[in-house]
């Protein structure tokens, strides 16, 4: 009676084993499955990145300046761009075409401008933050495999800002002549996960760029005004 005891019991324990590993290995193979794979950017900046920057720099310059420039519209003017980024050099170039569209006329060479433009960058770039709840990715040595980040709540937010004004002078004589109000402007591009798997983004860029397979429909891209889109108009 003890031997076939004994041999129920050992039958029962292998069997409970037998699914303690069965459930272990079929949670496993579910939470691998549910990983996706996201490679950020094969570039120096992301596509996001740049129209974050690009598009607050257009922004933060109004089709017609309402308080008019120190200097006459349709004066030779040149241009010198100071700042603590790269960005500044697309800065002047958008710079440069919005002041030709208010009538003045850029010259290269300082000798044939009656005005020199010296416009301050004070600030140019994205900004971060974030938001996540859940477990972040495990990576051990100790187990022969890792588990992917499981996301209850995560938001990822990126904001471009751009912030700079303009001092006048005379070229011949060096005179100060006046100075711009300061050009703000800034967009923002946002993304949430919610329960694992649901995910979408929230921005006010006119033609950010869309990853997965499924997109949403095509945008018209002649429309220049700026419209924000929510997590509702990607599902």
């Amino acid at each position: 009676m003890s031997l076939i005891s004994k041999t129920q019991i050992d039958n029962s324990m292998h069997n409970n084993t037998l699914r303690i590993i069965m459930i272990c290995s079929a949670a496993i193979t579910f939470l691998i499955g549910c990983s996706t794979t996201h490679r950020t950017t094969q570039s120096t900046r992301t596509a996001v990145e740049q129209l974050l920057i690009s598009e607050s720099a257009i922004r933060s310059l109004p089709k017609k300046s309402n308080e008019p420039l120190p200097i006459p519209s349709g004066s030779r003017v040149t241009l010198n761009t100071s700042g603590l980024t790269p960005d500044k050099a697309l800065l002047q170039e958008i710079l440069t075409g919005w002041l030709g569209r208010q009538g003045y006329l850029i010259q290269k060479d300082k000798k044939n401008a009656t005005y020199r433009i010296d416009v301050i960058v004070s600030a140019i770039g994205t900004e971060e933050d974030g938001t996540f709840i859940g477990l972040p990715p495990i990576h051990s040595q100790i187990i022969p495999f890792s588990l992917p980040e499981l996301a209850f709540y995560k938001s990822e937010n990126q904001t471009g800002y751009v912030k700079f004004n303009m001092n006048f002078f005379e070229v011949l004589t060096g005179k100060f002549v006046g100075s711009s109000p300061n050009f703000i402007a800034d967009a923002y591009y946002n993304n949430y996960t919610v329960l694992l798997l649901l995910s979408c983004s929230s921005t006010n860029l006119m033609s950010p760029p869309q990853l997965g397979s499924f997109r949403s429909k095509p945008q018209n891209t002649e429309n220049t005004e700026s419209e924000e889109k929510s997590c509702f108009d990607w599902w």
